[in-house]
């Protein structure tokens, strides 16, 4: 890596890294004024209502993810998608130890690990990604969105997120937390590849080529907003019903899926990749998805490390363990005594009348 690719690459890391804090707060302003108004009693998003935006903490909120977004769109100019995207897991952190503080979310300590997880994997994603076949012009992104691959797999994103939208969100989009997320994940794919398009195109103007004349950069800027604005819509109704702890991390899975794939279609990344690269890139995207499950499956579990050493002491049922441990006897120290008194029992316990007395004063044997 020359001294000019090296600039970039650390230009690119520091705006994805100031971009997941932005982010991060973004969430809790947002989810912060979506409870204001719960209190209110006002129409909440998830329901249809628009009343959020009377709300200024919610504005605030979107003003700080807007710097985020900024942020992370000048970072795919620097940066190949494979780094920049990876590094949302830091969002995650962000989102969690603010929402412990000012929603009171409680983070236990499963939640904890999942977070140091969620950013272990990440940094494994990141050390083996591939890297993106260089592309420096508009004229040769154009090339790559023409490809049949591409094509392909642009038509199944729209596809399935209008079947989302239009049959699935209406009739689980309360229930399941994973159906909003969706929807923001998949038509994410297609922003990152705009955003990727459009700072090409940028870094062409600076440097004096007339891109502005090029209906490629136009076409790209309006499918940036319109998958923006979707993303945006959703994110915002998943967290106005659901646990910000919950929604972040696993809207960072999918969404983290979501780019991979669609960069390893439109750059090839994946063909030049070493059995070690993918190995490891695999093994870390594993690490985070346990990470999710810790956040996602123990979220309710009241539990930290203070109450440990008292956890450890007691039954399945909270019960103190207090009684001592009784070895049972051995067959041969039983008496024959005690033999004929469990016979006794049994047989009572078998035949409950055999042993009662009638009326007429006889007994049944």
């Amino acid at each position: 890596m020359d001294a000019a690719n090296r600039t970039d690459f650390y230009i690119g890391l520091a705006l994805a890294v100031s971009s997941t804090i932005f982010i991060g707060g973004s969430f809790i302003l947002k989810k912060k004024g979506l409870l204001r108004l719960a209190k209110t009693g006002s129409t909440r998003a998830g329901q249809g209502g628009y009343a959020y935006l009377k709300e200024w903490l919610w504005w605030a909120g979107l003003i700080l993810m807007g710097i985020g977004e900024a942020a992370n769109f000048a970072a795919y100019a620097f940066a190949p998608a494979t780094l920049v995207t990876p590094l949302g897991a830091l969002s995650v952190l962000v989102s969690a130890v603010l929402s412990s503080y000012f929603l009171s979310e409680r983070l236990n300590i499963h939640g904890k690990i999942g977070c140091l997880l969620c950013i272990f994997g990440s940094t494994v994603m990141v050390l083996h990604a591939p890297q993106e076949e260089e592309v420096a012009s508009l004229t040769a992104m154009a090339e790559k969105l023409k490809d049949p691959g591409f094509i392909a797999f642009a038509v199944c994103i729209v596809v399935s997120s209008l079947a989302l939208v239009v049959f699935v969100a209406p009739r689980y989009g309360q229930k399941n937390v994973l159906v909003y997320i969706l929807i923001c994940s998949v038509i994410g794919s297609l922003s990152v590849s705009c955003v990727k398009g459009l700072g090409i195109g940028i870094k062409e103007l600076f440097a004096g080529t007339a891109v502005l004349k090029e209906p490629l950069f136009w076409a790209l800027l309006i499918c940036l907003v319109i998958c923006i604005s979707i993303q945006i819509s959703y994110l915002n109704k998943a967290l106005d019903i659901f646990n910000t702890s919950i929604v972040t991390p696993i809207y960072y899975v999918f969404f983290t899926v979501s780019v991979m794939a669609c960069s390893a279609i439109l750059f090839k990344e994946w063909l030049r990749m070493s059995t070690d690269g993918a190995a490891g890139t695999v093994s870390g995207f594993l690490t985070i998805i346990i990470g999710i499950f810790l956040l996602h499956a123990f979220k309710d579990i009241n539990f930290n490390l203070d109450s440990l050493p008292s956890y450890l002491h007691r039954g399945p049922q909270g019960n103190t363990w207090s009684q001592p441990y009784m070895p049972l006897p051995n067959d041969a120290t039983i008496t024959v005594n005690e033999r004929n008194l469990t016979k006794e029992r049994s047989a009572k316990g078998l035949f409950p009348e055999s042993l009662d007395k009638r009326s007429n004063g006889t007994v049944l044997l």
